[in-house]
């Protein structure tokens, strides 16, 4: 059987937490690069919605949200353990951060990156809004190297792209925030050779007609 198909994009959070998560796994994928003006067929036949990560099975199954994929990627293979499979409770505390990073944590932050763009006199409102959860976030970094502990996690890479996004909104203010523990974090986790393998520019598929497997 081949190995699956990634479509991604580069700079997409999703697509980015999905290639970090398939690289710490060490599952063979192989990845197709595109962009969004010029979607690859293939990938619409298999994703009508038209978004990525897609990840494509040989015998025809479809992964189409990020964090499946990277669930599948680390329950094949999870060398890191980033799953703390030790710990019967720790996926549904990491799930349940996740989805709040998803939901409430990117909609505030897509308002306050909007209101830095088109200089708005409430983007230190938005970015207030932000900060109840970056101040979790940072609360947990005071306790533990990670979010969940001594070890990365899921929650680490699924949450790193926004909080990526989050530093480089007001790049200034951040440097100067009452968070040190997430600047250390977050230098950390950029400076990584996972992050620098995630980030890999490939030759778009449709001009090259050829997939790369994501490795270390």
């Amino acid at each position: 059987m081949s190995p699956p198909i990634i479509y991604s994009l580069q700079h997409c959070p999703y697509a980015m937490r999905a290639r970090m998560a398939i690289l710490l796994s060490g599952q063979p994928v192989m990845i197709r690069a595109i962009v969004l003006k010029n979607k690859p067929a293939p990938m619409l036949a298999a994703s009508p919605k038209g978004t990525v990560p897609v990840l494509v099975f040989d015998d025809g199954r479809v992964l189409e949200e990020s964090l499946d994929i990277m669930l599948w990627a680390l329950q094949q293979s999870d060398p890191k353990n980033l799953l703390y499979n030790d710990d019967a409770g720790a996926l549904a505390q990491m799930l349940a951060l996740i989805h709040r990073a998803d939901d409430e944590f990117k909609t505030q932050l897509e308002q306050y990156k909007q209101a830095k763009r088109y200089h708005e006199d409430n983007k230190e409102a938005l970015r207030q809004r932000c900060e109840v959860f970056i101040a979790e976030i940072e609360q947990r970094l005071s306790l533990n190297p990670y979010l969940f502990g001594a070890t990365i996690s899921l929650a680490d890479i699924a949450i790193l792209p926004f909080l990526r996004q989050f530093a480089r909104v007001d790049r200034q203010w951040y440097l100067q925030s009452p968070y040190p523990h997430l600047q250390q974090w977050l230098k950390q986790q950029l400076d990584s050779r996972v992050f620098s393998k995630a980030m890999k520019d490939f030759p778009l598929w449709l001009e090259q007609r050829q997939a790369f497997e994501l490795t270390l």
